[in-house]
């Protein structure tokens, strides 16, 4: 198949290319080569290729920035993906557009489905949402994956930015009562080939790697993974913060957006692998390296 991805040069864009470059013809496009903040170059360089799936990792994800460039946020989040729905349309391709947990409020206690109603408090939220809107007011069958705290090796993420405190300090800590679930790059590749073919439904998907915790969880699990594997750390315990203590915080963070991947499981009778699992996997194959 003829794939285009863009945010090639982001965690899971990069994920993405390398996956399906071996499979299928790959053109990936990082932000210099296609800016989504340029609906004239999105159209430009997009409109004269051909192709059969659009996966679109690419947005703008600084969630506190969102608050203040506002404008920027809903160009790149909410009506860049209007129009690769358009351009999908008109070459009867299938656009596959990735979305966040952050499009809920944080106030359920159990996982969020597919159906319940997004109630985004972050611009950030807000603009995904709308793009959401946009792809599937598009028709032709388009998909939206929600995905949620990415990590991968292409480029930094939480679990990174605390192995590397934890290697340079002896005290870190983390945020211990904000719940979600971590989700691996090379697991959301695995899983997306699925949804390439026109006659698999479209329409909204939660993707995540199984399980919840907080951050605090999260990072520890991953000193206890380096520890395991024999990585040098000067900190080995992450002590917990509270969501209160982050003044310097712009934006609101839902409190809990873990989500359900139980529509997922039915669709393709495979479940998605323990969070746990996935993190060790990825500290054992790129840390143990260094």
């Amino acid at each position: 198949m003829k794939l285009v991805i863009l945010g090639a040069g982001g965690r899971l864009g990069a994920a993405l290319v390398r996956e399906y470059r071996e499979k299928h013809d790959v053109a990936g496009f990082n932000h210099a080569q296609v800016d989504l903040a340029s609906l004239d170059d999105v159209r430009r360089k997009l409109g004269v290729m051909d192709f059969d799936v659009l996966i679109n990792a690419a947005a703008f994800t600084n969630v506190d920035a969102c608050e203040t460039e506002r404008d920027r946020a809903f160009l790149v989040n909410a009506e860049a993906p209007a129009v690769l729905a358009e351009l999908c349309n008109s070459k009867a391709a299938r656009l596959i557009h990735f979305s966040t947990d952050y499009v809920f409020d944080g106030e359920k206690r159990a996982p969020y489905t597919e159906e319940d109603q997004a109630k985004p408090i972050s611009f950030y939220g807000e603009s995904k949402l709308a793009g959401e809107k946009n792809v599937l007011a598009a028709g032709n069958g388009h998909g939206v994956v929600r995905v949620s705290w990415v990590f991968g090796p292409d480029r930094p993420s939480f679990i990174d930015a605390m192995i590397k405190r934890a290697q340079q300090d002896e005290k870190i800590d983390a945020v211990s009562d904000k719940f979600s679930t971590p989700t691996y790059t090379h697991d959301i590749a695995k899983m997306l080939p699925h949804f390439f073919e026109r006659d698999v439904e479209g329409g909204i998907l939660h993707f995540a790697n199984n399980g919840k915790c907080s951050w605090q969880e999260y990072a520890q699990w991953a000193l206890d993974c380096c520890c395991d594997a024999g990585i040098s750390l000067k900190a080995t315990n992450v002590g917990a913060l509270k969501m209160s203590d982050m003044k310097n915080w712009v934006a609101r963070r839902p409190v809990n957006s873990v989500l359900s991947t139980a529509k997922y499981t039915e669709r393709t009778g495979a479940a998605s692998r323990a969070w746990r699992e996935a993190v060790a996997d990825y500290i054992t194959r790129f840390y143990s390296k260094k």
